[in-house]
């Protein structure tokens, strides 16, 4: 699961991680590269926000990742579009 540059995952965090896997192919497109590539070397709060947005439910986080509509919480919202921003840049690389 981690690389070498990434650090050993905390108990919590690799219960965020088990959550994190969702089912939809649409959302995994984005939340997998995130979980193995930058979840583990994310600030607190950036953690925080991320397990915050993980108790949504699959078909709202589908509608944030696909614009269709955008959660309460601005700080969900910007780390919805930092994962979108940062996932489609890794496909032009």
């Amino acid at each position: 699961m981690t690389t070498s540059n990434q650090p050993e995952p905390t108990l919590e965090q690799r219960r965020i991680i088990y959550q994190a896997r969702r089912g939809l192919k649409e959302l995994d497109f984005y939340i997998d590269p995130y979980i193995k590539e930058l979840y583990l070397t994310a600030d607190p709060s950036e953690q925080a926000t991320f397990a915050e947005m993980l108790t949504h439910e699959d078909p709202d986080l589908l509608d944030y990742f696909t614009n269709q509509s955008r959660p309460e919480n601005e700080a969900i919202w910007d780390l919805v579009n930092k994962i979108k921003t940062w996932r489609h840049s890794k496909d032009l690389t």
